[in-house]
């Protein structure tokens, strides 16, 4: 696998815009077409030490390269993707920080008009309130996306001299640029031409640090959701319930009045009747037999951090949550949901235990742990999906 993806690498090296010349068969490696990205980035500003430090060292890296091309080995259900992102341990460290950190949100609110709720449920969406950042060396995963990515090496390459002029300014420690494989990086993970462009300086020490500084990363989420449209003047939406046959319209393109809602038949969740001007549209992420939706311009704000209505969703209800508010009231369409952070643990452990070797347990759901959840599965006669569900869990000895 990896002397494969290698020859293919070696082979198809980007050279647009590097001064290089790509033939099939060719033989360069990655030093060259990095030393070429040192040099442009030391004619765009960026200090030749600072360029020199922050790229020595920068190899082939097959695991960012899999992870640009692949996809994933089965379809995340929205109510896997809730369960794991939305459980009581991040609701709980939610509730924890908005205390912790009550002035410093308080003050974000009032300058940016952004809700302090929405800030601390992405922080804890994005870095679980800056406790996991990435296992990236950033620098280095854009080098190889520029120099042995199969798409986009033009953006990639311009996120990488960003980074260097990031680190060339001061504002964050070279080897403190963790995130993740394509280049996003502190603790709300910001792509490095959105942080030269929306990062501010909130704690006022000079620096846009979104990596070591929890007032700059929040205010700088703060400044990006309201760049995107959030205005506090409006909610992000809530749950309805939606007539028995419903065949009106739906998608978060089609919008109309809370009014116009209320009279195709639409109430608020609790069976209030809609009404006012506000613009909304209906979504349905699960389907017809699953929890309803009407979102308003706010939403799209969220969808703007990460193009996906389960993230936007994610956020809305983890907001709600970590302020006291309610969850979400119509069940997911699902007898087999789901697992938590803490499950997912859990069944790595059940999955040892009963033979199925996925190696150190961590909570994190790779390979090695949907190929023991596939033997599993098998075994006691299951559907062989690999998703950590209840049923396997259970299956198990979970409780």
């Amino acid at each position: 696998m990896q002397r494969s993806i290698w020859k293919r690498f070696v082979c198809a090296v980007i050279g647009s815009g590097l001064g290089l010349s790509v033939t099939t068969g060719s033989a360069l490696a990655i030093e060259s077409c990095v030393a070429s990205l040192k040099k442009q980035a030391i004619a765009k500003g960026v200090r030749p030490e600072v360029a020199e430090r922050m790229l020595a060292g920068a190899t082939f890296d097959e695991k960012v390269i899999r992870f640009s091309t692949s996809q994933p080995e089965y379809k995340t259900e929205i109510w896997d993707y809730m369960a794991f992102l939305v459980d009581a341990e991040r609701i709980k460290d939610g509730e924890k920080n908005l205390k912790k950190h009550k002035r410093t949100l308080s003050a974000i609110e009032k300058r940016y008009g952004v809700n302090r709720h929405v800030v601390l449920a992405v922080w804890g969406i994005e870095s679980d309130y800056g406790q996991f950042r990435g296992d990236f060396y950033t620098p280095h995963a854009l080098a190889n996306l520029a120099c042995a990515g199969k798409r986009r090496s033009k953006y990639f390459r311009g996120e990488l001299i960003k980074t260097l002029q990031i680190a060339s300014r001061g504002d964050v420690p070279e080897g403190d640029f963790k995130g993740s494989w394509a280049g996003a990086f502190g603790q709300t993970q910001f792509m490095p031409s959105t942080y030269n462009s929306l990062a501010v300086d909130f704690d006022g020490d000079g620096r846009k640090d979104l990596v070591n500084s929890v007032p700059d990363a929040l205010a700088s989420t703060a400044n990006f959701l309201k760049n995107a449209g959030w205005r506090d003047s409006r909610p992000w939406g809530f749950e309805v319930k939606v007539p028995k046959g419903y065949k009106g319209p739906s998608g978060r393109k089609k919008n109309s009045s809370l009014s116009t809602w209320g009279k195709r038949g639409l109430t608020k969740i609790d069976g209030t009747r809609l009404t006012g001007k506000l613009e909304a549209a209906l979504i349905r992420p699960a389907g017809a037999k699953g929890p309803a939706f009407l979102v308003t311009r706010n939403f799209r704000a969220l969808r703007s951090y990460n193009a996906s209505t389960s993230y936007g969703l994610a956020i809305a209800l983890l907001s709600e949550l970590v302020s006291g508010g309610d969850p979400f009231k119509t069940p997911w369409p699902t007898d087999n949901p789901g697992l938590s952070r803490a499950q997912r643990l859990e069944l790595q452990k059940l999955l040892n235990k009963n033979g199925f070797n996925v190696g150190a347990p961590d909570g994190k759901v790779g390979p090695a742990t949907r190929a023991g959840i596939r033997k599993a599965e098998a075994k006691y006669g299951m559907p062989v999906t690999g998703r950590p569900s209840w049923n396997v869990y259970y299956s198990l000895g979970g409780r």
